[in-house]
């Protein structure tokens, strides 16, 4: 097939489609290897930066960037007919979900069209953004198919989703394993080929659905491990155990045991949502994924937890929450990233704002954030701010904290991450999830 031989010599021509914390590395790092690529945004900001040289996502580097644009062998663009020119086409999206918790797959759909317009034979179409099993052969692959390309002979189809952990130094998306589903034989084939060119190992499955399900229960997974956790905090508050210590004890046992950790929720592009996706799907198939749904609900609550122990904390203060000063250290999902995306941090936020406290925030990696329709600044992690504050709130346990000043200053603090561990002194003013 001529799409293999392209992909052999990398003189196919790239597209992505979504320059956010999946398609940015994802389209560097196909540049680096020798493809030229085209990186389609709807974002005219973020087109303007890459085009810049100038880097907006943490995972990537920034010298790298700059290399791939300067070669020319990485351009961006707001202009979907590019993708005419492209043999192969990698969607990227975001897929979020609705208020009511259904999948909101308009981005997808939107993609799409724009790709009914453009596609010709020979392409290669894979989709990467997560979601529920058999979009990519209900959904895209019939759009495509009625504009008179035969899929497996012109037209190849494939998903295989991202597995992006942002902020982790050891795995980046050249060296984390590829699933790939390709619709027909041929379409594995030329997708398998393709990735096999820029990433290390590549596990070739069945079918779409099979690596669409796949990727969903990777987060499942998480999220009712994590919601496990989070239960058993709730119970060890009530027995006075410390969770940390019971979950370090189990640890010790070196098989058939993977240690998860408690948190004020769970946070991300991911785990808050994608179990969503596989429990709406479910019930076309007339089944109701409890357990699933179970582990949404307790991680949701748990904003609600860290709120009520808040005030109890305050009220042994002689303290409420109405009119106090709450210092909120860290409001991304997780430690040492600048990514803010369904941070419990901002929940826990809307509930303090609903109670009327006064709020300050410091966060390294967060320098303004909006919550409820008000726009806060991080202020300087200084020792009066800590003092001034009736509570430091730890929601985030960034590296760049200095923990040994916060309690040492804070008339209190109520540490949802476990960050103070390794602190020796004044552990009585230290409040812990449980």
């Amino acid at each position: 097939m001529k799409i293999l031989d392209k992909i052999k010599d990398r003189s196919a021509i790239v597209g992505v489609v979504g320059l956010g914390y999946v398609g940015l590395p994802l389209a560097v790092l196909q540049a680096k290897t020798g493809f030229s690529v085209v990186g389609i945004d709807s974002v005219a900001e973020k087109v303007d930066l890459v085009n810049q040289g100038n880097n907006y996502i943490g995972d990537v580097d920034d010298a790298e960037l700059r290399e791939v644009v300067e070669s020319k062998k990485f351009v961006a663009s707001t202009d979907f007919s590019k993708l005419k020119d492209c043999d192969v086409v990698l969607i990227c999206v975001p897929t979020p979900l609705t208020k009511n918790k259904e999948p909101d797959i308009t981005a997808i759909l939107k993609v799409t069209e724009q790709l009914a317009q453009y596609a010709h034979p020979g392409i290669l179409v894979v989709l990467e953004s997560t979601t529920y099993p058999g979009t990519t052969e209900e959904v895209i692959l019939p759009r495509l198919e009625e504009t008179g390309l035969t899929v497996g002979k012109d037209l190849f189809v494939a998903f295989s989703p991202e597995r992006v952990d942002p902020g982790n130094e050891d795995f980046k998306t050249h060296n984390t394993f590829k699933l790939v589903g390709g619709v027909t034989k041929a379409c594995q084939e030329v997708a398998k080929t393709f990735y096999e060119q820029s990433i290390v190992k590549i596990f070739p499955l069945s079918s779409p659905r099979v690596a669409e399900m796949a990727k969903v229960f990777e987060n499942v997974f998480r999220s009712v491990n994590i919601a496990l956790v989070n239960e058993l905090t709730q119970l060890c508050e009530r027995m006075n155990i410390n969770v940390y210590e019971v979950i370090d004890a189990a640890a010790t046992k070196n098989f058939g045991f993977m240690p998860f950790y408690p948190g004020p929720g769970v946070g991300g592009h991911c785990i808050p949502l994608d179990p969503y996706y596989l429990a709406w799907k479910s019930k076309e198939y007339d089944i109701h994924t409890r357990f699933i749904e179970l582990a949404g609900e307790i991680n949701e609550g748990m904003p609600y937890y860290v709120v009520s122990k808040l005030q109890r904390i305050l009220n042994q203060q002689g303290q409420c929450l109405n009119g106090s000063q709450v210092l909120v250290l860290g409001v991304t999902y997780k430690a040492d990233i600048s990514d803010e995306r369904e941070s419990p941090a901002t929940k826990v936020m809307e509930l303090l704002q609903k109670e009327n406290t006064n709020i300050a925030y410091t966060d390294p990696f967060a320098p303004s954030i909006c919550v409820g329709g008000q726009q806060y600044k991080s202020q300087e992690l200084t020792p009066e701010l800590v003092a001034g504050s009736a509570c430091a709130l730890i929601l985030t346990a960034h590296s760049a904290f200095d923990y040994d000043m916060i309690v040492k200053q804070a008339p209190v603090v109520f540490d949802t991450r476990n960050g103070t561990r390794h602190v020796q002194h004044d552990r009585e003013r230290i409040v812990l999830l449980s």
